[in-house]
Order: C-alpha cells, then structure tokens, then sequence
C-alpha cells in the first residue's frame, strides 16, 4: 500500500447556540462545506457542537440516537474527509452520553464516548452523563490514522497513555473550555496549551485542539484552538472569534520524532500494567 506523506486537516473554531440543534446543524452544514472547497481531509469541530455545552437536564431534550436524519445528513455532506463532531448521544431511553460522532463517506465511522466526566468547579458533568468505557481509533487516509478523546480525557494521563498506545498519527481534542470554569486561579488558557504541546511532544504525535468561542449562559469560552505538529511545535492557532484554520501534516515529520524520541517503543506496557495490578 502507498502511505501518503501529507495531511491536510482542519479545527472549526465556532460557537453553538445553546440547546438549538437545528441551528447548530445548519453552521456545521457550512463549515464543512469551506472545509471541503479547502481540501481538507480531517476536520475536529469543538466538544458538545451540535447542543452545546451547559444543558443541564436538558440533555434528554437535544440527545440523538446513531439513526437520527441530521447525523446522516452530516456524514453525507462530509464526502471523503473525515469530520468529529460533538454530540449527546441517546443509546437507550434515559442513557445519555458526551459523545463525538465520527463521520466520513456518508457514514459513522465510530462513536467516542467521554470518559473522564469532570463534576469539579462549575462542571457538572457527572450529573447528566454516563462516562464511556472504551478508546477509539479511526483510519483517515492510507498511512494516517486518528484516535479521539474529549476535554477532561486529555486531564487524566493514562487515558492518554493507553489511547497512544496503538500508535494513531494524529490526536484529535474536541474541547469546551471557558474561562475561570475550574477556579480562579486555575488558567484554563495557559493550562490548555501546556497539556497538548506536552502530548505533542512526549508521543511524537499531532495534536488538532477545537475549542468554542462566544459567550453562554454567563461564561465565555476563550477559542484558543491550535493545530500542533510532532514536536508540539504550532502549526496554526484560531485568533478570537468563530473561524477555521488548517495546517498541513506531515508523516516522515512524524517519524523522525517518535525515532528520536521513542516513547512508543520504550513504552513497557506489561511493566506499567504489572505497578498498576496493584492499585484499584
């Protein structure tokens, strides 16, 4: 098989209107068209897009089950590039999860559960979701694959560590992230860029971070979203205000990072999980 050696992909820096599916449904429609005319081939759109984020019990109002018309309609205008999009999920009546759809060929390519369900601060999330129980990994073209994880997933180091494992290309980070949402004295904007240039860095891996900006419900949600290569270095970042940025990737960048950094190889999975037996 031949492995392309560039990748074009994208985040879509928006902000969704609170609880109004359709609407949302409509900015997405639009994004991804500009990303489509752009040859973009991997385009992360921010966590909770298509609802948004502060729902409360209105979870059960805006949540999609994987059959629901507007998904179909999503996957159908994406073509050949694959799109994440941020969801609340209906798996069974009552049961309702933080989710990403990932979409690509008129299809759902996979579903990512949240995981790691943030109740600290002003998040609530613990309240309203049931916390997912498996990773995902997705091929977006020849030689370039993508895992994805959700917000606070990228806050619990071994949720990280276990979705490297199989060794995706690209790490994909839907986020919602306001302003002073944890405390006051915990900066989300400077903690942000810390965490994801860290896993850049550490894994050899690109990292595509969308978050919103705007306002909802009293909180302002910063932007902030960036496009880092394998050394965490940054390759595009969303100035304030809804926008789409892309940058291009590059595979043999990839693999010059992870040969000189080999965490992958050195990673000693039957090691770490033997300290952890242990620990419950």
């Amino acid at each position: 098989m031949h492995y392309q050696d560039r990748l074009r992909v994208g985040a879509a820096q928006i902000n969704a209107t609170l609880g109004d599916v359709d609407a949302n449904l409509s900015q997405h429609l639009d994004t991804i068209r500009e990303a489509c005319a752009l040859g973009i081939e991997l385009l992360v759109f921010p966590e909770l897009s298509l609802t948004g984020y502060g729902l409360g019990s209105r979870v059960m109002q805006v949540a999609m089950p994987l059959e629901d018309p507007r998904l179909r309609e999503l996957a159908l205008a994406c073509q050949e590039m694959q799109t994440v999009v941020g969801f609340v999920e209906e798996a069974s009546p009552g049961e309702y999860y933080n989710a990403l759809a990932i979409l690509q060929d008129g299809e759902i390519a996979a579903v990512h559960r949240k995981l790691n369900l943030p109740t600290y601060g002003g998040l609530e999330e613990g309240k309203w979701f049931t916390h997912g129980s498996q990773l995902t990994n997705t091929p977006v073209r020849p030689g370039w694959s993508a895992t994805q994880l959700i917000c606070a997933d990228l806050w619990n180091p071994a949720l990280v560590h276990a979705a490297l494992l199989s060794r995706p290309t690209v790490l994909c980070a839907p986020i919602n992230s306001a302003s002073g949402i944890v405390s006051d004295d915990f900066s989300n904007e400077q903690n942000w860029a810390l965490n994801v240039r860290f896993y850049a860095m550490t894994y050899g891996t690109p990292v595509i971070m969308a978050n919103r900006f705007g306002p909802e419900n009293g909180s302002h949600f910063w932007g902030g979203s960036r496009i880092l290569g394998p050394r965490g270095e940054l390759l595009a970042e969303a100035e304030d205000g809804e926008m789409l940025i892309t940058a291009e990737m590059s595979r043999t960048a990839i693999a010059r990072a992870r040969f000189e950094l080999p965490t992958h190889r050195d990673a000693d999975t039957p090691l770490v999980r033997e300290l952890m037996a242990g620990y419950r």
